[in-house]
């Protein structure tokens, strides 16, 4: 059975495991490792069951821990090129990825990593590159999309094809604008390369949803500019002004910044 977690969903550090009963991919490593490893104690899980590291973007908060966790455990991190060029150089991964352990991926081009059948897809980011990832386990289909300035058509494809979406409701733009951010931030935030708001999220599930699509996860809520009743609230409404319904049309979750999910199960 194909099973999903989330350690940590925001700026705080990133973290998600989809895993089954014999194998598992790590996705974002931005939670600490004493976190972590806290984490894997109380569910009962271990942490050598990680078989695979696959990683977003070089943003601090998605891979911070990646290098010890890499290094500890000795298992590939795969993400693209230019990705693994910025956690290289970023100062906020004190222990780098051994080079033998960084695996290369090419957008568009899927790849069989254990029993998961993984393509990764660009996402608009202010990073030095950043993707999502569209994966095929037992037949279906989880789909991440996280730090995302915008919808483009090939996102939309993949949310379209989706049993299981985890995808970014960052912000409320009301609550940025009167926010304390300065004024440049607040730009960046709202801006193409920046993250997706919570309508504009509800905008992506309207227009893309498809029948197959079973439960969506809310992810990366800013702590300052949204709030997780806000972010289900406010998709919700929009799904329902459109004739969709969140419980009904599909399940609609919203993972915390800091603390754990329940082990959700995912059946075809």
């Amino acid at each position: 059975m194909l099973k999903f977690l989330s350690f940590g969903s925001g700026s705080s550090g990133n973290c998600y495991l989809l895993y089954t009963g014999t194998d598992c991919l790590m996705i974002d490593c931005g939670v600490g490792i004493r976190s972590l490893k806290k984490h894997f104690h109380n569910y009962g899980l271990q942490m050598k069951m990680v078989h695979n590291v696959l990683i977003t973007h070089d943003h601090a908060d998605h891979v911070k821990s990646v290098g010890s966790i890499s290094g500890d455990l000795q298992l590939p991190v795969y993400t693209t090129e230019d990705i693994h060029r910025g956690i290289s150089q970023n100062w906020c991964v004190r222990r780098k990825i051994d080079k033998a352990l960084a695996m290369c991926l090419a957008k568009g081009e899927e790849i069989k990593i254990g029993e998961f059948a993984v393509t990764p897809f660009g996402v608009p980011h202010d990073s030095t590159d950043c993707v999502g990832y569209s994966i095929v386990q037992g037949g279906m289909r989880f789909t991440l999309v996280t730090d995302c300035g915008h919808i483009t058509e090939e996102i939309a494809h993949y949310i379209s094809i989706s049993n299981y979406l985890v995808i970014e409701a960052n912000h409320e733009p009301e609550k940025l604008e009167a926010g304390p951010y300065p004024r440049h931030l607040k730009v960046r935030i709202s801006g193409p390369n920046g993250h997706l708001s919570n309508e504009a999220c509800a905008e992506a599930l309207v227009e893309n949803a498809s029948p197959g699509l079973h439960h969506v996860w809310l992810c990366h809520l800013s702590d300052e500019n949204n709030h997780p009743e806000l972010a289900k609230k406010t998709v919700e409404a929009v799904l329902r002004d459109r004739g969709v319904i969140a419980g009904k049309d599909f399940l609609l979750d919203v993972l915390k910044r800091k603390i754990p999910s329940e082990v959700y199960e995912l059946h075809g």
